[in-house]
């Protein structure tokens, strides 16, 4: 049975573009440079539901959000889908009209100050001032974690993310706590003498950070899972941006033939065509692809997979079947 196209996904068609909401600022995830071109990891996603649903991937308009203005940017409308690095929790499942498409990032809360001689843990910070962005989770847990521990601190709350990490890196805090993943970025990217700093190993909180979109649409919430589950099942089978053309028309694997739309036509479950997955992993490649260009190896950050790994290669990677 063919799905029809729900009220999200008509506008789209209409307006012409997925309106995107991203994170202001940050490399590896979101990150315009000087010509306003976008790139990062939650940049990818954006791309791919528009290579899906407009034959696209260009077809986005990006819509900066802070920690405090991106829920209500969702909830109001004004963007189609959050992706910006996002914590799946209860309360804002539950509460607040909001449901997620999947996990597109595991990652923790971490802590980074500048190296001392024995600094080696986070419950050596007793008194410190600590820099923190408001309106995210990241804030509740540095006082559920100090709290619990009875360890003193001040905390030093900013409205954006890039003002609570210049505060940092000009000496303001003596340290910053964030998403581990972001606080490899920063260390990376944007601190000078990136050797003088060590990311505590501690972990405080579980982070599991994805896209989210409004309840009351299913069949947008359906084309925004699967566009992720795309992105990693073309990992788990091998298929990727160079060879996805080969596979498509020589391949005699069904899973691999119903992914290049030479197969089963899963499209017309979605309310869209047989190519819907081919384009995205043409047009911006598989999950691999993405993360390796953008955090990993390839990039400036050089963050290991670890837990973003597949399940195959021991991490918490998995897409449910495309069948």
């Amino acid at each position: 049975m063919a799905a029809q196209a729900g009220k999200v996904l008509d506008g789209i068609k209409q307006k012409g573009v997925v309106a995107c909401g991203v994170h202001t600022g940050r490399a590896g995830f979101a990150l315009a440079d000087g010509s306003g071109q976008w790139s990062g990891l939650d940049i990818d996603y954006c791309r791919a539901l528009a290579a899906a649903v407009l034959g696209d991937a260009a077809k986005v308009k990006y819509v900066p959000t802070s920690g405090q203005t991106r829920i209500t940017a969702l909830q109001s409308g004004e963007i189609d889908v959050l992706s910006r690095n996002t914590t799946w929790t209860f309360t804002r499942d539950a509460s607040l009209g909001l449901a997620w498409v999947g996990i597109n990032f595991y990652d923790g809360q971490a802590f980074i100050a500048k190296k001392k001689p024995g600094l080696a843990s986070v419950k050596q910070l007793g008194g410190a001032t600590i820099c923190v962005d408001a309106g995210t989770t990241t804030e509740k847990n540095l006082a559920d974690y100090f709290r619990a521990h009875k360890i003193p601190y001040k905390a030093v709350v900013f409205d954006q993310a890039e003002a609570a990490q210049q505060a940092f890196a000009s000496g303001r805090c003596q340290a910053f706590t964030g998403d581990s993943g972001a606080l490899a970025v920063l260390k990376a990217t944007h601190l000078k003498n990136p050797d003088d700093y060590v990311i505590l190993p501690e972990l405080v909180s579980k982070e599991p950070v994805g896209p989210a979109v409004r309840r009351g649409d299913d069949e947008w919430f359906a084309i925004a899972k699967w566009t992720l589950n795309a992105m990693i099942e073309a990992e788990e089978l091998a298929i990727t941006s160079a060879n996805i053309d080969g596979l498509k028309a020589s391949s005699s694997d069904p899973a691999i033939r119903r992914f290049a739309g030479s197969g089963d036509d899963l499209g017309r479950f979605l309310g869209l065509d047989k190519d819907w997955s081919y384009r995205i992993v043409k047009q911006v490649g598989n999950f691999g692809e993405s993360f390796e260009r953008n955090l990993g190896a390839r990039s400036p950050v050089k963050l290991p997979r670890g837990r973003n790994s597949l399940w195959t290669q021991g991490g918490l990677l998995m897409s449910p079947p495309l069948r």
